[in-house]
């Protein structure tokens, strides 16, 4: 239920240091963000989570509740609290909740390949599962912070895409994040509970899991290995990467804001053709790796960007790692 990878070979430019990732460009002590709570992390053994555990340990007591379905312990830092079970299970969930005063949840279905195949499944875990953990929140009435997505946009009508954009999802992880979403909201209206939404674009960086990554690590993988880097259709498709640190600013800024009950794009409203990216990945890792094209990925959408100014506003949101900098950084990791 949450993205991972065994992270041993951390490089530097990535290491913990308690409070958030160190990469240059960012400076986690001018992030306002929470001190002195008990604070939940649902799916914090994963790619997202794990980082935010990190940036929360220091100044917070900090639960992690994750079934290691896809997270990894090795991701979770020895001074988190780790509780294994399964958001699914309100019992679970009420006992890792106790006493907290803000839930990260982040806790979900992490392939959308997989919800096309398991879709009961899929709304098991994202659907019903931010229900429990909403319900429970309701009932400590402690502040969620909920990881949603672009994939509730489906195929834009233009871009950049605003928080207010047509909903039409084209899966059913986009469709069961939406639900999520939705339901965090109304709890915020129906029972005056504090929560934020935050619909997370392409988000890559260190602790991905092979297995579900998106694009960028997959480029990477190829590149080092010196195969083919491979694009689906002509590369003309444009996505907005946003890198984790840039994420986990989001989130920490998210847990104090008093602009409470909204949702929020979290990108970098910026666009690269996915064929600039292979050529980037490639320069990035000196790589003699070919780029090649295959046949298009069917429903594959076309554009995306991020229109960050509400998050900028209200949140005062800024994203400040640039794809250059995130591809170079990562290339460390994973070289052998």
């Amino acid at each position: 239920m949450s993205g991972d990878i065994d992270d041993s070979e951390r490089p530097d430019s990535f290491a913990r240091t308690g409070d958030s990732l160190n990469i240059a460009g960012s400076d986690s002590a001018t992030i306002p963000s929470p001190t002195d709570q008990t604070i939940l992390v649902t799916g914090g053994a994963g790619f997202v989570g794990s980082h935010l555990v990190d940036a929360l340990t220091s100044e917070n007591e900090v639960r992690v509740l994750d079934d290691f379905s896809s997270g990894n312990r090795g991701n979770v830092p020895e001074n988190a609290d780790i509780v294994e079970g399964d958001v699914r299970d309100p019992k679970a969930v009420r006992n890792a909740m106790a006493g907290v005063d803000t839930v990260f949840h982040q806790a979900a279905m992490v392939s959308v390949e997989q919800s096309v195949e398991h879709p009961l499944r899929s709304h098991a875990v994202t659907g019903n599962g931010s229900l429990v953990v909403l319900d429970c929140a309701r009932r400590e009435d402690a502040r969620v912070v909920l990881a949603s997505s672009a994939a509730v946009y489906g195929h834009p009508e233009s871009v950049p895409i605003s928080e207010s954009a047509r909903k039409s999802p084209t899966s059913p992880y986009g469709i069961d994040k939406l639900v999520a979403d939705q339901y965090t909201r109304r709890f915020s209206d129906l029972y005056g509970l504090e929560t934020v939404v935050l619909r997370y674009f392409n988000i890559y960086g260190p602790r991905q899991n092979p297995e579900y990554s998106a694009v960028v690590r997959v480029f990477m993988e190829q590149a080092r290995r010196g195969d083919d880097i491979t694009i689906e259709g002509d590369g003309t498709q444009t996505r907005d990467f946003v890198h984790i640190s840039d994420v986990v600013q989001a989130n920490l800024r998210a847990a104090v804001t008093d602009r409470t009950g909204e949702a929020f794009n979290v990108g970098t409203g910026e666009s690269v053709t996915i064929r600039e990216l292979a050529e980037a990945v490639r320069d990035a890792s000196d790589s003699d790796s070919d780029i090649v094209h295959v046949e298009p990925r069917q429903g594959d959408i076309d554009h995306s960007r991020a229109d960050v100014q509400r998050a900028r506003d209200e949140l005062g949101y800024e994203p400040t790692v640039s794809l250059s900098v995130g591809l170079r950084s990562l290339v460390g990791e994973l070289t052998v």
